[in-house]
């Protein structure tokens, strides 16, 4: 078995491990810039780390014990060893069969896409498991994990990893993580996962050998999240750039090892390097093959340049649409955005207008684990009991069918109430049990089918036809190339409105779908009963 170690300006570097009896073994530097060994070992788990002469600027020339940066497995009950599994004469990560590697999985623009921590949606890989038959019902078709790359501790949001290529211990094995994958793709769902590429934690290996290698000498963010990597970086010597050459090995790994269907990459905007990401889209996307693969930025303040045919990412997280919607919701002032600021709400609503263009650009979503959820910040704003339900079942049906993908934030779905932390949230499942909870899980789910079956949903045509500023109703339309054709009314106030008729309304037959009812217009309108923060969603037979 080969070990070896890319780190082309220390001078020295060993191993050791259960292979050599704990005691150092000098490796070999070649004119590449890797150290290697090589040793006979049978079948079985081996421990192991590297010392190294660092030459990180605070350490330089001092010898430290360090884990392999590309190990798969960590012992983090033991000092973080470095654990390598060996099967048939041959390292491998795990032993682990792929059982729907050929089932169907949605295109993009079909997605619905439902975000979750893995640690408070089930407890581990095994838990999230057990809940995938939830999920089912629920009917979204995509789940976005928060990072499960090995974290110092139990309880982290993830955007700390500390060892790239391994899984997070207390999650479980890389064989739960596949096991969970292979079982949503049995479903028909896809499962994206939250990159992080922007920084490391303080103790990573990487930040131990050679600090500004890998890493910029001084981090000018704003926001100080760890050593930052440095894109920029170019080894002319050995023609190439360090951090690039790393983190495209790390998104390599997981795309291909895990088989997964989409990365979500956190924090571009610090990252600041289009070139980069352009280029480690295209790696991944061809490391994935002839699958579908979505690419969504968190990219704060928003840029529509990064997004887009042709651009770095095929979708971005669309942050406009939920400070909009949740001073709507709210019906006050939310963080400078003003309640009912019409030219706002139908930019959020119609994400072209601000520049992100294409059906699968946006990813709209009313919270998510950045945010407070809505139940939440309903409850700052003294909105509470059944005017709260029916605010989230509005801004459900509003996310559902504006243009772009619908994503929601684990437990919006049945009223969560728990506010933002670092520190555990598990969902309180059992509000389940309650009428209104359940009611707005049901809700969720229909629109759910909605969005996923209907043509109209999924493009990026739009067009809206009814302003009435005095009784806060909105109203659109969307529609496909065959004839489909949704018209949403939206009354973002809370006063029943009787039989209002709105105006300009596309003529035809319509269905009703969230009450089940057959309408028509006349002479050029729609009359019906429109309730307090409701939301009429009419499909044309």
């Amino acid at each position: 078995m080969e070990f070896s170690l890319f780190a082309p300006y220390i001078n020295r570097a060993a191993i050791q491990g259960d292979f050599t009896e704990w005691k150092e073994h000098e490796l070999e530097k070649g004119n590449d810039g890797y150290f290697r060994s090589t040793f006979e070992l049978a079948d079985g788990d081996y421990e192991y780390k590297f010392w190294i002469e660092s030459n990180s600027p605070w350490q330089l020339g001092q010898w430290v014990c360090v884990t392999d940066p590309m190990a798969t497995d960590v012992n983090e009950m033991n000092n973080d060893n470095s654990v390598v599994h060996v099967l048939d004469g041959k390292i491998i990560v795990d032993h682990y069969e792929w059982q729907h590697d050929m089932d169907s999985l949605p295109a993009d623009v079909e997605l619905v896409i439902y975000e979750l921590h893995v640690k408070d949606f089930g407890g581990n890989f095994k838990g999230v498991v057990d809940r995938l038959d939830y999920l089912g019902s629920l009917g979204v078709n995509a789940i976005e994990l928060m990072p499960v790359s090995e974290f110092p501790g139990d309880t982290s949001w993830g955007y700390n990893p500390r060892h790239f290529y391994a899984v997070e211990t207390a999650y479980g094995k890389s064989a739960d993580l596949k096991t969970l994958i292979d079982e949503c793709h049995g479903r028909g769902i896809r499962v994206i996962l939250d990159l992080v590429a922007n920084h490391g934690q303080d103790e990573n290996p990487l930040a131990q050998i050679d600090h500004n290698y890998w890493f910029k000498e001084q981090n000018t963010d704003e926001f100080q999240f760890g050593p930052k990597f440095d894109y920029d970086h170019w080894d002319d010597n050995f023609k190439l750039f360090p951090a690039r050459k790393f983190m495209n090995e790390v998104a390599f790994h997981w795309v291909t090892e895990y088989h997964l269907d989409g990365v979500r990459f956190d924090a571009t905007a610090l990252i600041d390097n289009f070139d980069f990401l352009h280029w480690l889209g295209d790696s991944v996307k061809q490391a994935n093959g002839m699958k579908p693969f979505y690419l969504i930025a968190e990219h704060l303040p928003i840029d529509p340049a990064i997004v887009g045919f042709g651009k770095p990412m095929d979708g971005l997280w669309h942050d406009y649409f939920y400070w909009q919607m949740t001073a709507n919701m709210r019906e006050s002032e939310f963080s400078g955005w003003q309640p009912f600021d019409w030219e706002k709400t139908q930019a959020a609503i119609e994400p072209a207008r601000s520049g992100i263009i294409g059906p699968t650009a946006a990813v709209n979503y009313i919270s998510n684990h950045d945010h407070n959820r809505l139940m939440f910040e309903l409850g700052t704003a003294n909105i509470t009991g059944e005017k709260a339900f029916r605010k989230s079942k509005l801004a459900a049906a509003v996310t559902m069918t504006s243009v772009g993908v619908p994503m929601v934030w684990m437990g919006e779905e049945f009223g969560e109430y728990w506010d933002k932390s670092i520190e555990p949230r598990p969902l309180h499942w059992e509000l389940l049990e309650n009428q209104e909870n359940s009611d707005l899980f049901h809700f969720y789910s229909g629109l759910i089918f909605l969005r996923k079956t209907t043509n109209a949903l999924k493009t990026e045509h739009i067009e809206f036809f009814h302003l009435d500023e005095e009784n806060k109703v909105l109203a659109w339309k969307r529609w496909d190339d065959g004839g489909g054709v949704v018209a949403v009314v939206a009354n973002f106030s809370d006063n029943a409105l009787g039989d209002y008729a709105v105006p300009n309304f596309p003529e035809g037959e319509w269905h009703e779908f969230i009450f089940d009812y057959d309408k028509s217009t006349e002479n050029g309108q729609m009359v019906d009963v429109i309730g307090a923060s409701e939301c009429k969603i009419y499909l044309k037979k």
